[in-house]
């Protein structure tokens, strides 16, 4: 046997010894590979369902969003109504305060006057009154005194 036989025999010997060496953990890794594929099979299985749960979830969701949607749309809608309804009111509102202030603008100022007048006609029918009453009770004050006269003298 030549050296490079026998190297080629201690290489084929150090290979066959590695191989086995090397074995029992590919075998133990082979196990946990075959676990981990049952494993995340096992998950697979257990997650279809739920996926399936979670896109009707999602679809429920959108729905009622898209309701939500719908209903936010009519309040808008109704709102703006509103918002012109109450710039109609306002307007309502300045004109008839404007109304109001011309009507007793106008109508103060010969209300004034009229009362005034009546203030002055009952002023002067009164003053007419004691005036007239005055002159009586001279007028029999000085009869009674000349008849006084006239009775003693």
């Amino acid at each position: 046997m030549e050296l490079g036989e026998v190297a080629a025999l201690i290489a084929a010997i150090a290979f066959a010894m590695l191989v086995l060496i090397l074995t029992l953990p590919i075998l133990r890794l082979r196990h946990t590979v075959d676990a981990t594929t049952r494993m995340i099979n096992d998950i697979n299985e257990q997650t279809t369902p739920l996926l399936g749960d979670v896109n009707t979830t999602v679809k429920n969701v959108n729905t009622a969003l898209e309701q939500v949607q719908t209903s936010l749309d009519g309040v808008n809608l109704q709102l703006a109504k509103v918002d012109t309804m109450t710039t109609h009111a306002q307007n309502v509102t300045a004109n008839v305060a404007n109304l109001a202030t011309v009507v007793s603008a106008a109508a103060a100022n010969p209300l004034v006057k009229v009362a005034a007048f009546g203030y002055g006609v009952r002023r002067a029918a009164s003053a007419r009154r004691h005036a007239e009453t005055e002159r009586e009770v001279r007028d029999t004050i000085k009869q009674q005194r000349r008849a006084a006269k006239r009775g003693n003298g």
